[in-house]
């Protein structure tokens, strides 16, 4: 008997946010867009791909999802956000722009060869691991080259 394996259609991430203005501005300078379908006062629905989405929620919108306490992403962490990028021209891009816009890094550049990574953190804390992984590169590392 064999297990069933389970696909995502889709992926919904729900972030609080401080000021969800401030945070949409933020992400609009970065180059993303939102959907204005699930955005509203309360909430700004951020399009990171296809099916591939953060829902930016302030505080109050937030509660009503869960009973416990909204940590504060600048002192805790609760969970790293990877995004695969096109190229580590474009890592660099969104990365800069991110910093210019209110961001932090996150922790130093890593360049492994195969895969370059910044992390920078959004005017909330939450932290952005933004990536590119050459295929190529990785499968000639896996083969001994």
């Amino acid at each position: 008997m064999s297990a069933a394996t389970t696909r995502v259609s889709g992926l919904f991430v729900n972030l609080p946010v401080a000021d969800l203005a401030q945070s949409r501005a933020f992400f609009e300078a970065l180059g993303f867009a939102f959907n204005p379908q699930f955005s509203d006062a309360t909430a700004a629905c951020l399009v990171l791909g296809e099916q591939q989405y953060a829902m930016l929620l302030t505080h109050a919108k937030f509660r009503e999802f869960t009973p416990l306490p909204i940590a504060d992403a600048r002192r805790e962490s609760a969970h790293l956000i990877a995004l695969s990028l096109a190229s580590r021209a474009e890592v660099d891009r969104v990365a800069d722009a991110a910093l210019a816009h209110g961001g932090s890094a996150f922790r130093p550049v890593e360049d492994l060869g195969f895969m370059y990574t910044r992390a920078i953190a959004d005017p909330d804390g939450h932290v952005w691991e933004l990536f590119h992984m050459d295929m190529a590169a990785f499968a000639q590392m896996q083969n001994g080259g």
